[in-house]
């Protein structure tokens, strides 16, 4: 048995425009109310009506029957950095590149300039240090992580 709700278009643009303008918590309690108040309480038929996720809609729901807020762990989001999924990498590179590296000649700057580049970096891991080349970041990632580490690449000048 379908309940049919009839919502001014009005009503219903007024509703999406407040949901997008309030941020998590916030927002699942906004969607967990208007859902209760013009949809008897069900996600799904906010998610028919509003476009809203049916998820986000019950775990709004959720949190009011319960009155527990979910917080968001929106830090542990994404992959870590090379240099934390391989602890000596960073001292590794330090080793390879420090010989090979000089500081600013007018002092303008905190970088070492150096003549390395991330491929010669990428080939010193695996020749010198043992590393697998698998285990490794690309060249573009490899040069990411020369500049984390305060280095810029300086080509001779003739």
């Amino acid at each position: 048995m379908r309940v049919a709700v009839e919502i001014e278009e009005r009503v219903k643009s007024t509703l999406k425009d407040a949901a997008k303008k309030l941020t998590e918590p916030k927002k699942r309690a906004f969607m967990a109310k208007a859902t209760e108040d013009y949809f008897k309480g069900s996600a799904r038929q906010a998610e028919t009506y509003l476009g809203w996720k049916r998820q986000t809609v019950q775990l709004g729901l959720h949190e009011r029957r319960s009155g527990v807020t979910c917080l968001d762990n929106y830090q542990a989001r994404g992959s870590k950095k090379t240099e934390e999924k391989l602890p000596g990498l960073e001292r590794d590179i330090r080793e390879l590149v420090d010989g090979k590296s000089q500081a600013d000649p007018r002092l303008k700057t905190t970088f070492q300039y150096t003549k390395v580049t991330a491929q010669a970096v990428l080939d010193g891991l695996i020749a010198e240090k043992g590393y697998d080349g698998t285990e490794l970041p690309c060249r573009q990632t490899m040069g990411n992580i020369l500049n984390r580490l305060g280095y810029r690449l300086k080509k001779h000048k003739k």
